[in-house]
């Protein structure tokens, strides 16, 4: 039995109407974030013009993981691109789950609770990120549609976990409080931290980015530290920047011309 896509399918359904009743019930997701701000809250809308997007992308990848799962038999390199797939299956299990279960705390204003299991998520998109896909044989390869839609489903989790993270520990542990300089500076340095990580490329870094822009319009309209948001938006500047420079100059993906995907998909134009 093919086990992957049917448990995949299962945690992007939870995952998918957990937030649905998250946005449409009362108090909504909304509600209880404009009665919890903080100095790492966001402009609320940016997170929902996140998740529309990355649904789609992620309806992509799970179709592809179907496809290529229930197609017998499948040539070797057929036989890669499902291992591409089924290898962030169980991250990305973990990652829906925390996050469907996580909305109910959240809107019962059980914020301590909600951090822990965005911090589960958070940690467990990282540790893929950085401790399977920044392997030489997991690199990004823009010929391989298996690996691009992992890349851009596994990174965009990640990207967005973060916002995630600091929204809910601000929320829970330092509600309508003002950044401390520390705080600033602590900020300053974790984006940039990241964004000169090895194994960030142009994906993960423009969500980094896009974190930052996040936060500072919301922190822009909360009106508590105009001189926070502005830190903000220079803070999204210096990280695009970076990584702008060091994909540019460095490509962090695979780029080998005779792999043979062309090849793939081909084949898969006929499936």
């Amino acid at each position: 039995m093919v086990v992957a896509p049917y448990a995949a399918s299962a945690a992007f359904l939870y995952d998918f109407l957990a937030q649905l009743f998250g946005i449409l019930s009362t108090p909504s997701m909304k509600d209880v974030h404009d009665r919890n701000m903080s100095f790492w809250s966001p402009n609320a809308y940016f997170i929902g013009a996140f998740f529309l997007p990355q649904q789609v992308v992620q309806v992509i990848w799970l179709s592809r993981l179907w496809r290529l799962s229930v197609k017998e038999p499948r040539n070797v390199k057929e036989e890669e691109e499902v291992n591409k797939l089924k290898s962030y299956v169980p991250w990305y299990i973990v990652g829906n789950i925390c996050i469907g279960t996580w909305m109910f705390f959240w809107n019962a204003s059980h914020l301590t609770l909600s951090h822990l299991l965005v911090t589960l998520n958070t940690l467990t998109q990282l540790t893929y990120l950085f401790a399977v896909l920044a392997r030489p044989d997991q690199r990004l390869n823009p010929r391989s549609p298996s690996s691009l839609l992992t890349h851009l489903v596994a990174k965009t989790f990640a990207g967005i976990g973060i916002l995630d993270l600091l929204h809910n520990a601000a929320a829970a542990f330092a509600v309508r409080q003002s950044p401390s300089a520390l705080t600033k500076l602590l900020t300053g340095v974790g984006f940039v931290s990241l964004a000169l990580a090895p194994a960030t490329d142009w994906i993960f870094g423009a969500c980094l980015a896009y974190d930052l822009v996040a936060l500072s319009v919301g922190q822009g309209q909360w009106g508590k530290d105009g001189g926070w948001s502005a830190l903000l938006a220079v803070y999204a500047v210096v990280v695009a920047g970076i990584v702008g420079v060091r994909n540019w100059f460095r490509p962090p993906y695979e780029s080998k011309a005779d792999d043979g995907y062309e090849a793939v998909q081909g084949e898969e134009g006929r499936m």
